[in-house]
Parts: C-alpha cells; sequence; structure tokens
C-alpha cells in the first residue's frame, strides 16, 4: 500500500500528481500547514517535519525528488522516468531537480508574504530579490522550450514526463508571486500540462485548508 502525506499547494503536489498519472492504487492523507507536522507521529514519517511523506510497503520516505525518482523506477512501464542508457535520462535528471531550485525561491516568497505576520518582519528587497530569482527560472524553463527541435511540447524530445510533472508543479506555486506573461513558450507549455486529468485532480478541493488564500502577491513596499 502506497499512502501519501499531503498538504495542498505545497511540493507534496508533485508526488500527488505523478501517483495519479502513474494509474496505481493509492491513499492519501491530507494535513494543514501547521504545528501539527512537528508532531512525534508525523516527524516519524519526516524527521524536519517536512512535507511530502510517503509510507510505501513499511518503507518511508521525505524527500520529493527522491519519491519521484523511486517511483518512475518502480512503475517504469508509465513511461514517466528515463532509465539508465535512455537518451533523455541526463536531462532527466537535470529537470526532475530544477524544480527544486524554482521551489526554494518559491518558498522565500512564501514566508515574506504569508507566514511572517508582523511587516516588521518583512523585507521589500528579499520580496524583489526572489520575485527576480524566478524570472530567471522562467527564463530557463523559455529557452528550453524554445529549441528548435521536434515535438518541443514539453521539457524532454521524448515526451511528457516527470520533469513536467515537477517543473509544473514548481510553476503552479510561482504564479503566485511571478507571472508568466512574458514568458509565451513556458505559459502555453504549462496550459498545456495542466489541462491533464491527472493536474485537476490534485488541486485543492472546496474543504481543503489553502496555504495560498489569493490568487497573486504583489511585491509590498514597506
Amino acid at each position: 500500500m502506497i499512502t501519501l502525506h499531503h498538504v495542498p499547494q505545497s511540493r507534496s503536489m508533485r508526488v500527488l500528481w505523478l501517483l495519479y498519472e502513474l494509474g496505481i492504487d493509492f491513499h492519501v492523507v491530507e494535513h494543514a500547514f501547521d504545528k501539527s507536522l512537528r508532531a512525534p507521529e508525523f516527524l516519524s514519517l519526516s524527521p524536519a517535519g517536512r512535507i511530502p511523506a510517503l509510507e510505501i510497503e513499511g518503507e518511508r520516505m521525505f524527500e520529493s525528488g527522491a519519491m519521484v525518482e523511486y517511483l518512475c523506477e518502480r512503475f517504469p512501464e508509465a513511461g514517466l522516468g528515463r532509465l539508465p542508457g535512455d537518451m533523455d535520462r541526463m536531462a532527466w535528471l537535470v529537470w526532475v531537480h530544477f524544480a527544486e531550485t524554482l521551489s526554494q525561491h518559491v518558498a522565500a516568497l512564501t514566508q515574506q508574504h504569508i507566514m511572517l505576520y508582523d511587516d516588521a518582519m518583512r523585507s521589500p528587497t528579499v520580496m524583489k530579490l526572489e520575485a527576480a530569482r524566478i524570472g530567471k527560472c522562467y527564463d530557463a524553463i523559455e529557452a528550453r522550450l524554445s529549441t528548435p527541435v521536434e515535438n518541443r511540447d514539453y521539457l524532454l524530445t521524448s515526451g511528457f514526463s516527470a520533469c513536467d510533472i515537477c517543473v509544473g508543479q514548481a510553476v503552479y506555486m510561482a504564479r503566485h508571486f511571478r507571472r508568466l506573461d512574458d514568458h509565451p513558450e513556458t505559459s502555453k507549455w504549462y496550459a498545456r500540462i495542466t489541462e491533464r486529468a491527472a493536474f485537476q485532480a490534485v488541486l485543492p478541493g472546496p474543504d481543503s485548508a489553502l496555504l495560498y488564500a489569493q490568487d497573486f502577491y504583489e511585491a509590498w513596499d514597506g
């Protein structure tokens, strides 16, 4: 049995999206993004108190990138991974883990805009720098998608994969702080992958506790 511990609008979305795309049986335990993640019961699953956590046949995992690699290797018939020897293996690894580069800038802005309740603790400089760094990440995605090769509908020439899931989910979060208006190829790619039924299935439900109460957060000027 596979059990994913999940917080809506967090990195665990990428693992949940992957599980839906794999078409396998799994169970989801939804958590709020609060102090309950520091409870001993949850720390036994994820020792740093971070989401996601994955239980699979008595074993536990607590890094989303590792989960993606393991699940793609465990269920290769779905074609979402690129195994050693595959043409796109190197690029697959790069883009799966590039999602974390983008997510770190999103995490900094989430802290600035949402987690810090006292305005005196917020930094307009940090907000502007991190938003600019998200823009640089968008530039990297845009350059990849603009490469003049056949079948550049996705990050890999060989088609849709877990790369698109991981980076797409990071862009889902990043769009709360930096729009895609000046990245046309990235916008088209994002629209394409988020039309998939598996992505629609991971969106927060009506009873979910939202991390982002707004669709977009403007830079704060102090």
